[in-house]
Parts: C-alpha cells; structure tokens; sequence
C-alpha cells in the first residue's frame, strides 16, 4: 500500500502493534498502535508501516445500507476497553468468515453495522475532532480528492494546477510540504498502482491499459512501467508483482 491509491470499497484499518507513516486525507502523518483508520471508498491514501507493525483490515463494499462516516478519520485510541470492543468486533467478524454458517452473511452485515456505531461514537468524541486546516492543507486535500476521479484523463499536473487557481510552482510546493510527494509524483503513484493491478489480476492486453490509463501509446505506457518497475509491461505481468 505505499502507493498512493484508492479503492472502490470502504476500507477500517486498525493497527495494533508497531509505527508508520501514511499520506492520509491530503496530508503526511504518523501511525502508531491503537489507531484506527477510516478510509471510505474512491479516497487518496498510502500507507508505509514498520517491519514490526501488525494490523487488522475490514472490507465493506460501497452502496450498503449502513450508516458509515463520509470522510476520512484517523482515530487515536487510548482507553484500553474502547481499543478490546474493536478488537473483539473484527475477531468475532473473521470467524463469522472463516466458518461460513448459515446466514453468515447476514451476521457479517451485523458486525459491520456494529463497527459503524464504534466509528461514529469515537467521531463524537471532542478529543477526535481534526484540527483545522491552514490555506495549504486545504489546497492540498483538494488536489488529493481530485486525483481518484482524474488521473485516467492523463492530464498533467500543470492543468490541475490552473484548475485549482495556483501556479504548478505553488501547487507543487505545497504538496511536499504536505504530503512528502510532489503533485506530479502523486498522480505518477496512482497511475502505477492501477497499471500494476490491471496487468497482474487481468489479462488485458497492455495497449488497451494504456488507453484506459490516458497514455498517449503503448509505448509511451511500457517507458513508464519499466522506468517505475525495472520491467516491461509483460515481465511484470508473469512475475505477478
């Protein structure tokens, strides 16, 4: 996950041992223990944990009907039974899974509904309420929720740039600052990671990912894999990496 991406369901991660960083709702932060992420469908994010870091991750598809948090949440837990009643919530989930009873999905759909109201009940909490943004966090979340739904166009940063109301110079500026990438660099991350997926789980021919991705030519497309990845499109597919 240390690409920056986004995926098409919600996502509930809690981390339970070890350190971290992550590019987080358009900004550069630590991860620790006892922190829970809430990253709903189609958001920016990028994860790079520590070699000792043990965590749990919770899949929930977009469209269902439970109550879930509409922005991103990076919650810090310090009291230890708040910590146990989530930890217990995604366990008992796996087994439900693992088992496959009768009317387990109906269980799984249970348990998530439960995880929501921890989500929304820690929401409430004034101790995790967000500080406010400065005029540079702003701009750079705003670049970060564009990227999901326009990175395909193959548009250059410096369009987005004019589309935000700042020069290249600035937006690039800002996002380093921010986020420890550069504006160009995030939309170079999320390009290879869905280049990546679609070689390795499709069988796609490359030049019809490299339309779908907004390269001008397959060629074009093979530079940028082999110069991200040491390999050509093909090697990359058959090694499955």
């Amino acid at each position: 996950m240390q690409l920056a991406h986004d995926r098409p369901s919600h996502l509930l991660i809690w981390i339970t041992r070890g350190q971290g960083r992550m590019l987080f709702d358009g900004l550069r932060r630590g991860l620790g223990a006892h922190n829970a992420l809430w990253i709903p469908a189609g958001s920016l994010f990028a994860l790079d944990l520590g070699r000792q870091a043990i965590g749990q991750a919770v899949i929930i598809p977009d469209g269902t009907p439970l109550r879930l948090p509409e922005i991103p949440r990076h919650l810090r837990i310090r009291d230890v039974q708040v910590q146990s009643e989530l930890t217990t919530l995604i366990e008992t989930a796996q087994r439900e899974l693992q088992q496959a009873r009768p009317l387990h999905q109906d269980a799984l759909e249970a348990h998530a509904a439960l995880m929501s109201v921890w989500l929304r009940r820690q929401i409430m909490l004034e101790e995790h309420i967000p500080d406010p943004r400065n005029a540079a966090g702003r701009l750079a979340k705003r670049f970060c929720d564009l990227i999901p739904n326009h990175y395909r166009s193959g548009a250059p940063m410096a369009d987005y740039a004019q589309g935000l109301g700042v020069t290249p110079t600035h937006l690039t500026r800002t996002l380093k600052t921010a986020t420890g990438r550069s504006a160009a660099e995030l939309l170079t991350e999320r390009s290879l990671f869905e280049a990546r997926r679609l070689l390795t789980e499709t069988d796609q021919p490359a030049q019809n990912i490299a339309r779908h991705l907004g390269f001008g030519s397959a060629a074009y497309f093979t530079r940028f894999i082999q110069q991200h990845t040491g390999m050509t499109p093909g090697k990359l597919r058959r090694a499955g990496v």
